[in-house]
């Protein structure tokens, strides 16, 4: 994310707290024409309407109160990551680091980490993409992302917001066919959901990607749980509602315990976690 849309956070949340813009600009020490561009820039990006507008100011009306929410958690983590580089005794510099399965190589981390190199621009962060369990002295790796139901031994971290999942098929397709969640897949509980509940006659192809599985649903082959992150955003897809019960998995931001003290690693796991949290709707399919 671009530093400004970071900066929107403060915008929004001062009109949310206020009521007014007038006021939130007395706060924030703007005039009150930059509070209604940062907040209508919010909207649009957000594409809805946070605000309910009136005679007597701005109010956030019940059902988007749990976005406010977590726009505060996201200005806690980017404030965290703030203090992290301002505090950190060892310069960030050098390699950074980040392995992830390949939705969240291709999905969300690139963005993510583009946001961070202005604020560290000697630090150097490669993404190594698997669906395999994380091996961190094979790998080299020094923060894991990772949608997982709890931490592996040896590992800490925090979690960043939810993923969540639905079963998709072909637009315009019916099939009862389905496509297997295999590899590493096989022991997230939407595989654990399935193996409880689909026929196994049912059960005629799979893949141990979900990028892989979007294109066999795609052309047909069957029905796949897929996170919605992918179901929702590809157009030759549609959700098959009322199959699957609604299914969310942790996503962790976890380091090995070894590396705890290494401000460089603290400040990469502060900024993933804000970046994930800014994208939490996204990711849990809200």
């Amino acid at each position: 994310m671009h530093r400004e849309n970071w900066d929107d956070l403060r915008f929004v949340l001062a009109v949310a707290d206020s009521g007014s813009v007038s006021a939130a600009a007395r706060r924030l020490g703007v005039n009150h024409a930059t509070v209604l561009r940062r907040v209508a820039g919010f909207e649009d990006r957000l594409n809805t309407a946070l605000f309910e507008r009136n005679a007597k100011g701005y109010r956030v009306p019940p059902d988007r109160m749990q976005v406010v929410t977590a726009l505060r958690e996201v200005q806690d983590a980017i404030l965290a990551v703030e203090r992290v580089l301002k505090g950190a005794t060892e310069p960030l510099r050098g390699e950074l680091n980040v392995t992830s399965t390949d939705t969240f190589c291709q999905k969300i981390l690139p963005e993510i980490i583009a946001g961070f190199s202005d604020q560290a621009p000697d630090l150097r962060i490669n993404l190594v993409c698997t669906n395999a369990y994380v091996d961190f002295d094979r790998l080299s790796a020094d923060i894991t992302v990772r949608p997982s139901g709890q931490l592996a031994d040896g590992l800490f971290g925090d979690v960043a917001c939810k993923l969540g999942f639905g079963v998709y098929q072909r637009n315009g397709a019916k099939t009862d066919r389905w496509l297997e969640l295999q590899g590493p897949l096989s022991g997230s509980s939407p595989a654990k959901w399935m193996r409880e509940t689909v026929p196994a006659d049912q059960i005629l192809q799979g893949s141990d990607s979900f990028l892989v599985l979007q294109e066999m649903a795609a052309f047909g082959a069957g029905m796949s749980i897929l996170p919605h992150l992918i179901g929702r955003e590809d157009p030759r897809l549609v959700e098959v509602h009322d199959v699957m019960p609604d299914t969310n998995v942790d996503i962790w931001v976890a380091s090995h315990s070894d590396l705890g003290n290494s401000p460089r690693i603290r400040a990469g796991q502060a900024m993933l976690l804000a970046g994930l949290k800014q994208q939490a709707a996204r990711l849990g399919g809200l």
